[in-house]
């Protein structure tokens, strides 16, 4: 029989061999050895201190205590373990690169770990710390895996029992000012409404599907497509989080180890009511003057009594006699407060320049707030409602009782709410023609206008 053929049979043979020495039940996991001397000699602190802007190697002999709170057993964490300084409400954490499957058989959430942390590299990515071996990338020293046979070598498990791990409970609000690769827990929570009807994950591909709190600020889930998890449906309902804080950059994210992680069991948040509407916001004064048309703008005041978010809001231009809106500012990332004004630019810098202080919002060139003084605005509300209105829409300004060309339109002071039709004896206007009862008179800037001060 030629070699070849014997060759066929061996690995059957081997099989053969290893059913008749090791019994099913024989089977155990790999060894947690633990080691009862150990003691950290520095701190979380201190380590992170270590790090300088780039990848650095420790070369100091220096152990610090830390407590597991990944798990890979179900799949969505891959060659990771993350590590945090306190096994109750943690501050600080770090993320661990290694070259090691199913870690979990070694180290479970809750155990106590010594890292031996002299010969790793410490680097930062992202805000989020990170140990491991290292290698060089186009130039640059990026953190990896430690090699499966140094594992030992860098992470010893403590004899201590496993602790209980308490998550730091927050908010999405305040999640600015948690450290990442902690453990934290977030609480009535769900899953946005265009996410209702997906899986966790695409099959074998890392997926983000968007929580959001009952205020609508928003975080991201994280989920590899290679969890056992990933094809589960995600719950509809309200509830409490638990994962692991791993923002990137500024954007909030959350890791979980498993389904378990989420408790959503209650009734979804109630539509959050986040558009408001009033008559106390209204023009107060625009500006075309005559020395500086890169100084125009348009003034808003509020008498009212509450602050206003003006999400949804928006101030129309339609230039000379149109009937269409020729540009629009959207509003609806201002907010004012009771008896306030905002100030919106064409021009930031040179209003800056030329008035002492930066407006509130750029409008840009040709917009409602660069307006040549026959033109006609419109302040509506969110609801598609006119609240406020400067100027007669279809009918050009010039010479009109609505022109301010080279001048001023201000709203006088009695004048408290909007008004949908407009009102000539509601306004003072400045021009360069005097015609319909307006005041003959260019303004010059900075020292003929007033922005952020109702007059």
């Amino acid at each position: 029989m030629s070699p070849h053929r014997n060759n066929r049979y061996l690995p059957f043979m081997m099989m053969l061999i290893l059913s008749a020495c090791i019994r099913s039940d024989d089977w155990k996991p790999p060894s947690r050895s633990c080691n009862t001397d150990l003691k950290s000699n520095t701190t979380f602190q201190s380590v992170y201190d270590l790090y300088q802007g780039s990848t650095t190697k420790i070369l100091e002999d220096l152990v610090v205590e830390v407590y597991v709170i990944s798990s890979d057993e179900m799949g969505n964490f891959f060659n990771t373990i993350h590590l945090q300084d306190k096994a109750s409400n943690p501050t600080k954490g770090f993320q661990m690169e290694m070259d090691l499957r199913d870690s979990y058989l070694r180290f479970s959430p809750g155990d106590k770990v010594y890292i031996h942390l002299q010969g790793l590299y410490l680097g930062r990515s992202k805000g989020i710390y990170k140990l491991g071996s290292a290698y060089t990338s186009f130039g640059n020293l990026i953190v990896g895996r430690i090699p499966t046979h140094a594992i030992g070598k860098h992470l010893e498990k403590s004899c201590d029992q496993e602790s209980e791990l308490v998550p730091f409970v927050t908010t999405i609000e305040d999640l600015e000012f948690q450290n990442a690769n902690t453990l934290i827990t977030i609480e009535n929570i769900e899953f946005s409404e265009e996410e209702l009807g997906k899986t966790y994950a695409v099959a074998e591909e890392m997926s983000e599907r968007i929580l959001i709190d009952c205020n609508d600020l928003q975080l991201v889930l994280l989920t590899s497509g290679y969890s056992d998890f990933s094809q589960e449906k995600l719950p509809e309902e309200m509830g409490t989080i638990t994962g692991i804080y791993y923002p990137e950059d500024e954007l909030p994210q959350l890791i979980i180890r498993a389904q378990a992680d989420l408790n959503f069991d209650r009734e979804r948040c109630k539509d959050l009511i986040t558009e408001f509407t009033t008559d106390s916001l209204l023009i107060s004064e625009i500006a075309d003057p005559d020395n500086a048309s890169s100084a125009r703008f348009v003034e808003l005041f509020y008498s009212g009594k509450d602050s206003l978010s003006l999400k949804g809001w928006h101030l129309d231009r339609y230039t000379n006699g149109n009937t269409a809106p020729g540009s629009t500012i959207d509003l609806s990332s201002l907010s004012i407060y009771a008896g306030n004004t905002l100030v919106l630019a064409s021009n930031a810098v040179s209003f800056e320049q030329i008035y002492g202080f930066e407006p509130d919002l750029e409008a840009g060139l040709n917009s409602p707030a660069d307006s040549n003084g026959d033109d006609n605005l419109v302040l509506v509300d969110p609801f598609g409602n006119i609240i406020d209105v400067f100027g007669v829409v279809g009918e050009d300004g010039s010479g009109t009782d609505h022109e301010f060309e080279d001048g001023r339109a201000l709203r006088n002071a009695f004048v408290q709410f909007g008004n949908p039709v407009y009102t000539f004896s509601e306004w003072t206007l400045y021009n360069d023609t005097g015609g319909a009862g307006t005041v003959n008179q260019p303004q010059n800037a900075p020292q003929d206008f007033s922005p952020g001060i109702r007059d």
